[in-house]
């Protein structure tokens, strides 16, 4: 089953545990929360107690994305925090397989992000074998709400082909501009695990189930 992925950059800041619970009873998601540091990219988003809170509330694994500068960092003071899985970016580090390697003592599920400039080249067929998830980027990190960019289809496949030929079982997820108009694509490319933030949440919160269903 596809994993779908509510983005929390969409929802209600200031009603973040009762949006939490409108998904209580979903089956097959994880909440994705994504993390700026106003440095790797120009916005800023949620910070440490934040996340532990929304950890300990939320009725579904988190998913969170770093867009920072300093990975190690973050993965190092949130390795208590309850999150499920640790995203960082690839162009943030010059040691990625390193990285996985430590914060996959902490985080049962470590996950690596390209931006849509950067190619599956930058991959290696190492890390690729080390990760549990590959993280696609179809919009430019930094902010909610832009329109999905159909690159990315060429790199699910690519990243599908690879995940074959290398017996690898990291998932494949894909962020930005994800809804009903290019999810069924998106899961024929090879995605398995949608993020998705304005389409499900620019709704009521007795619609948001029938929202996730509706992107498999």
């Amino acid at each position: 089953m596809t994993i779908i992925s509510p983005s929390l950059l969409a929802c209600d800041f200031l009603n973040i545990e009762p949006e939490l619970n409108a998904f209580a009873g979903v089956k097959d998601m994880w909440f994705h929360l994504d993390i700026m540091d106003g440095h790797f990219v120009p916005n800023l988003t949620f910070g440490h107690p934040i996340i532990e809170l929304i950890t300990k509330k939320a009725p579904h694994k988190c998913d969170a994305h770093f867009m920072v500068t300093n990975p190690e960092f973050h993965g190092e003071i949130l390795k208590d925090s309850g999150l499920y899985n640790f995203t960082f970016h690839v162009e943030a580090t010059p040691d990625s397989l390193g990285l996985i390697k430590k914060l996959k003592s902490h985080y049962p599920s470590v996950g690596i992000s390209i931006k849509p400039n950067t190619p599956v080249s930058a991959l290696t067929d190492e890390i690729l074998k080390a990760i549990d998830l590959v993280l696609v980027m179809s919009v430019e990190p930094g902010f909610g709400g832009q329109s999905f960019m159909p690159s990315a289809f060429d790199k699910i496949k690519e990243l599908k082909s690879r995940r074959e030929s290398l017996k690898a079982h990291f998932q494949i997820q894909v962020d930005g501009g994800v809804t009903d108009k290019n999810s069924k694509e998106l899961i024929a490319a090879g995605a398995d695990n949608l993020v998705a933030g304005s389409y499900v949440f620019k709704t009521t919160k007795d619609k948001y189930a029938e929202k996730i269903e509706s992107l498999r």
